[in-house]
Parts: C-alpha cells; structure tokens; sequence
C-alpha cells in the first residue's frame, strides 16, 4: 500500500494590533442592520406564531376559507379544548395573520392579507 502526504497549509496567524491594544479596527459603528429593532421585534413574533403546528394548521384552514370561521368549528378539528383554541388564535390575532369580530357571544375568525402572505412564503421553505 502506497502512502501519500498530505501537505498542510501554514497555519499561521498574525493579526495587526494598535497601540490601545484591540485586535482590529472598530466597524461596528459604521454597521448598521438592515433591519430595525421595531420591525425585528414585529418579525419575531410573527416567525413564533407561524412555528407552532397548531397555530400553522388554523391559519392554513382560515386561508382555504371563503367566510369567517367561528372558534367553536375549531373545537372539532383539533384536540385541544375551546380556552386553547382561543389561545392559540388569540397569538395569530397579535401577530396580524388573523382577524376577528365578535358575533354575540362566538368570535368569528379569517385570514388577513399579511396572514395569507406569511403562510405563501412558509410553504416555500418545505
């Protein structure tokens, strides 16, 4: 059996230090994220809402549906009992996927734009 070197490159390291004693120049204060804290805040929470399966199914169902769905339809689709169920649409309501109003005592509940969006741009990732 033959034996073959490998060469290794130099691994050296050398870096430039000033007289304060930091390893590189200070960039950080010419970077700037794209993106606000506001609107990353907005977007986080946006991004938690859609990751749980519940929350992604009832969303899916509201945007398949042409009138406003009522929470007590939801109770017979999921396992989870009607003060969960509320929960779950009540975190989709904050994030704006979902809209609702109140016909006496049942809350009625549909897809809004943003909604319908987000769930197009999830299903892109699967």
């Amino acid at each position: 059996m033959a034996k073959t070197s490998i060469q290794q490159p130099d691994t050296t390291v050398t870096a430039a230090t000033s007289t304060s004693g930091a390893c590189c120049t200070p960039t950080a204060a010419s970077i700037q994220p794209a993106t606000s804290h506001t609107r990353a805040v907005a977007l986080a929470e946006r991004l938690k809402a859609l990751a749980d399966p519940t929350r992604l199914r009832m969303l899916e169902i509201l945007v398949e549906q042409p009138e406003p769905m009522c929470v007590c339809e939801f109770t017979a689709l999921f396992p989870q009992q009607q003060p969960t169920i509320s929960h779950h649409l009540k975190l989709l309501r904050n994030a704006g996927l979902v809209n609702s109003e109140k016909r006496g005592v049942w809350s009625y509940f549909w897809a809004t734009k943003e909604g319908r969006r987000s769930l197009a741009l999830v299903d892109t990732l699967v």
